[in-house]
């Protein structure tokens, strides 16, 4: 119970904003990206390749995932419990957070309705949506990824924060439902005054299993405008939409995004990745604005040309997707970097964002 004397210091304190006591802030200045009013690995050049203002990244949408479905739940389980569950997943995730940032890696994709717990899937009986049918949020979601944004601040790392998945979105009832879940999560984050957030609308719109219109690709851009439409004490969101691997945004994406997503996989050729950023300049409606691969399952990373390397040379960032045995997809996760292919791919991104001593 307050006395007289605690009750009036209370009065007397100043109001701090969510926002005001956040440490990472987000931009965007042309093609480049920048946290905290600088751009990103300053100054680094690597083999000639420019990297300041790239933002090296991981698919990691499981951060906050649980299955809803009791009859499919068994299947997460962790080898020495027998049990799953969502909050060790979120508590492991945080742990491993820095290691990744002292790699050089500033951002993660992370997703409220996560992605496929096999890496790759035909069917999704399972339920794993921070949505409920009406597009309301739920609080436990809520509540991990609240931690996991709070580290990131932190940590001064950006989340690429997923909103929607096409092997979930049946989950909402309807496009209005779709549109509540925009509006509840953009709400969201403005309240707690995130500010070291990008938003992914829909993770590749272009992906034939979506079942809400308003989340394919001839509409998203109207889920675009919504979130560009929401501001919060002079901030709003930047914001765009992914695309299936190997296909290039769609002209009504590309004037409403403020980055471009691309995806990699199934890009077997590294120098078809050199092709897409071309490609993908040349829609109409692009101007200049930073280009961003947040999925790409292709590695090579021992050889001269991979497509990590041919993103960077053509002035793209990266992101590393492991859907793999032991990857950053299949559940439960292991956060760490614990295998060979991991080990790879942080190796080099340090080599590229470091100068040697």
């Amino acid at each position: 119970m307050l006395n007289r004397r605690s009750f009036l210091a209370l009065l007397a304190a100043p109001v701090v904003s969510p926002a005001a006591a956040r440490r990472t802030t987000v931009s965007i200045e042309g093609d480049r990206f920048f946290i905290n009013g600088k751009p990103t690995y300053p100054g680094r050049q690597y083999q000639g390749m420019r990297i300041e203002g790239l933002l090296m990244n991981t698919r990691m949408v499981q951060g906050i995932f649980d299955d809803l479905n009791p009859a499919t739940r068994s299947r997460w389980a962790y080898p020495d419990t027998k049990k799953w569950d969502p909050n060790r997943n979120t508590r492991e995730f945080i742990a491993a957070m820095p290691e990744w940032g002292r790699h050089g890696v500033l951002a993660f994709t992370i997703n409220l309705q996560g992605g496929s717990p096999e890496g790759y899937s035909k069917v999704q009986p399972w339920e794993n949506s921070a949505f409920a049918p009406d597009g309301s949020l739920r609080r436990e979601y809520l509540a991990r990824l609240e931690r996991i944004l709070n580290r990131a601040d932190e940590l001064g790392m950006v989340a690429i924060v997923g909103l929607f998945y096409f092997g979930q979105d049946q989950r909402l009832r309807d496009d209005d439902a779709v549109r509540n879940g925009v509006r509840g999560a953009v709400e969201w984050l403005h309240g707690r005054g995130y500010r070291n957030v990008l938003i992914e609308v829909g993770n590749e719109c272009d992906n034939r299993s979506y079942d809400r219109d308003i989340l394919k690709a001839p509409r998203i851009h109207e889920l675009i405008e919504l979130v560009k439409s929401m501001q919060a004490g002079g901030h709003r969101y930047l914001v765009g939409a992914s695309f299936n691997g190997n296909r290039i945004p769609t002209e009504n994406v590309v004037r409403s995004s403020d980055f471009l997503l691309l995806h990699g996989n199934g890009v077997t050729d590294p120098n078809r990745i050199t092709e897409m950023i071309g490609q993908a300049r040349q829609v109409p409606g692009y101007r200049t604005m930073p280009m961003l691969f947040n999925e790409d399952d292709h590695f090579d990373f021992d050889k001269p040309a991979n497509n990590m390397m041919k993103a960077i040379a053509g002035y793209a960032s990266w992101g590393y997707f492991d859907p793999y045995a032991d990857g950053y997809q299949t559940v439960p996760v292991h956060w760490g970097i614990n295998t060979a292919r991991k080990k790879a791919f942080f190796a080099l991104v340090k080599e590229v964002i470091e100068p040697r001593p």
